[in-house]
């Protein structure tokens, strides 16, 4: 029989429906501005929730509720203005030991997230924060790395007894002065088994070899780099606290941040342009640091550093740890004389090492050596040239008083140096330095104006459409104007589904598959008052407008679907969020409008002997 679904169509469109509703509800309970607390590396107790209560009593600003979810205390307040004024009060009463960030937590009630139940995430644009672009520097990474080859070749020709005069870096290569013809012999020997990756030819002067990685290499050296910045990134805003956080790379070697709620730009800035780090050395005790600074002449094995009285101090080349192989940093403070510390935690091969060191070791110094990689900009020509400086400081120099391995301590350190340095320790090292090329700074009132007005643009739009369309469609305009809400309902449930990041851009995606899914129904009516026009019977001519519809709405949606598609896939940040929200649109818009108020229309007016149509 004409305009009839099957049952299992009609329980489909019943089920997309109602699972659309429930998807889309939590977005309808709104946020309130909070505080929220996680402890360093442990368990959150009900002591940090006493606390902050009676430090919020003591300082006179009212909160709505505490409460502890998901190993996070959230403390919520009416408006922005006392939020922020919390953010300080918290800070003081909690010490260094927990993390504490602005967020915007959802009002869902207990029983939708009980069930899974979000509501969407939302970008900078629309709840506040900061954003910023840093540049990665991947000449340095390939610098480093080629450092850390150079070491490692000198102490493998140690270990085989070849002899040499220099090992020096010079651009992407490596320059290897030998004594004699048989050592370059051997070295050659020794760098073809143990680095088979990297060319090696002869020097341009006598007894020289010249090693270098391939341009392969390299590529992929400096893709690392970014990779491995982007990890560590995300782990440091993960020790900020911030919620729902976007770190992505944008280009070749550039890498956007975006930290929706944070407010202290200061703070998020140091912590993520930071490029700090530790090498564990023994220090050389059997030469005199201050006649080799007054002299220059510095042991071959040895290096020359400062410590930060600006003593002079002498470091074995050897690295014993470095901080790639630190899994844990703690600040707190030493029981004994209170002082401040680092509680350091290695990895099992960094655990072995220092426990053989140690072990051969007793009663001989070693070192802390603090890496600081700092940024320089001069005028040159009127034109701004960046460069990057290492900064070594021994922070810490201490006699082995006995073997250890897996966890030892770091003093000497003030308060504010010990909770840096664990916090960036935690969340591993830069494999390259970055700067900061651009930096915005949103308020949260400003996001809470473009919501405001992005909600209003919206809803001003879909009622113009929805009054016309009834009017003009009569009873199949209702129809449409029901698609076109579920259309919107639909959208929203899935954008919640796979919590996709809502911004400005996304809005106005969703207001144009809204106009496509009006345009949609406008096709359909308007083939079937032709059809009723040429003289078919009511429910002829409603099938065949279906019908002939069908074929134009998909090919429209599909072609606009291919591009959103390559809109994902080649666009950064804000044209992403407008292709995912358009090609979600799409697909919610083919189905209200061929399948949803079909369904409809065959209810209402299926199966019925019919004079004319309300069209």
């Amino acid at each position: 029989m004409l305009n009839r679904y099957p049952l299992w169509k009609n329980i489909v469109v019943i089920v997309v429906t109602v699972l659309g509703i429930l998807l889309a509800l939590p977005n309808l309970y709104g946020e309130d501005p909070a505080v929220q607390v996680s402890e360093n590396n442990a368990q959150l107790t009900g002591t940090a929730t006493t606390q902050v209560e009676q430090a919020l009593h003591a300082a006179k600003l009212p909160y709505k509720s505490a409460a502890i979810r998901d190993n996070r205390l959230l403390v919520r307040f009416s408006n922005t203005n006392i939020q922020l004024r919390a953010l300080g009060v918290v800070k003081k009463a909690l010490g260094s030991h927990y993390s504490v960030a602005l967020n915007l937590a959802p009002r869902t009630p207990k029983w939708m997230r009980d069930i899974g139940l979000r509501p969407m995430a939302k970008g900078l644009d629309l709840q506040g924060g900061v954003h910023f672009q840093l540049l990665v520097d991947l000449n340095a990474a390939v610098k480093t790395k080629l450092q850390r080859e150079m070491t490692d070749i000198r102490s493998a020709m140690r270990d085989k007894l070849i002899r040499y005069e220099d090992v020096s870096l010079s651009g992407d290569a490596i320059h290897i002065t030998l004594r004699t013809p048989q050592d370059v012999s051997e070295a050659k020997k020794l760098l073809g088994t143990q680095y088979p990756e990297m060319a090696v030819t002869a020097g341009s002067r006598p007894n020289t070899l010249v090693t270098r990685p391939s341009p392969q290499d390299l590529q992929q050296l400096r893709q690392y780099a970014v990779e491995q910045n982007i990890t560590t990134l995300r782990n440091r805003v993960n020790e900020l606290g911030v919620a729902e956080p976007v770190v992505q790379q944008q280009g070749s070697n550039s890498i956007v941040v975006e930290l929706p709620g944070v407010q202290d730009t200061a703070r998020a800035k140091e912590i993520l342009g930071a490029t700090a780090t530790l090498e564990f050395r023994l220090v050389d005790y059997t030469n005199n640091a201050y006649t080799a600074q007054q002299t220059g002449h510095i042991p071959l094995d040895d290096q020359l550093f400062k410590d930060k009285q600006g003593n002079p101090v002498l470091l074995k080349r050897d690295v014993i740890v470095s901080g790639d192989q630190l899994v844990d940093a703690v600040s707190g403070y030493d029981q004994q004389s209170g002082t401040p510390d680092v509680n350091v935690t290695l990895d099992s091969a960094g655990a072995a090492k220092m426990g053989r060191i140690t072990r051969e070791n007793l009663d001989k110094p070693m070192a802390v050596l603090y890496i600081e990689t700092k940024t320089e900009k001069t005028k040159v020509n009127g034109q701004t040239v960046v460069a990057h400086k290492k900064v070594y400081t021994v922070i810490n120099v201490a006699t082995i008083r006995g073997i250890f391995s897996k966890r030892f301590q770091i003093s000497g350190l003030a308060q504010d140096e010990a909770q840096n340095l664990a916090l960036l320790l935690r969340a591993g090292s830069l494999a390259a330095p970055m700067d900061i090329v651009e930096q915005r700074t949103v308020g949260p009132s400003l996001g809470q104006e473009n919501i405001k007005q992005g909600f209003y643009a919206a809803l001003l739009g879909f009622i113009l459409v929805v009054v016309f369309i009834a009017m003009y469609y009569k009873t199949f305009g209702v129809i449409a104007d029901l698609a076109v809400f579920m259309n919107l309902v639909i959208t929203v449930a899935l954008l919640s589904l796979i919590q996709a990041t809502l911004t400005l851009p996304g809005i106005a995606g969703i207001v144009l598959t809204l106009g496509m899914g009006v345009d949609a129904n406008v096709l359909i009516n308007e083939h079937i008052r032709e059809e009723v026009r040429g003289g078919n019977t009511p429910q002829a001519a409603i099938h065949a407008g279906y019908q002939r519809a069908f074929a134009t709405i998909v090919d429209a949606h599909v072609t606009t679907l291919t591009a959103a598609v390559m809109l994902f896939l080649f666009g950064a940040g804000p044209v992403k969020g407008f292709a995912v929200t358009l090609s979600l649109g799409i697909l919610t818009s083919l189905f209200t409008a061929i399948m949803g108020t079909r369904s409809i229309v065959n209810w209402v007016y299926g199966g019925r002997n019919l004079k004319r149509l309300p069209v």
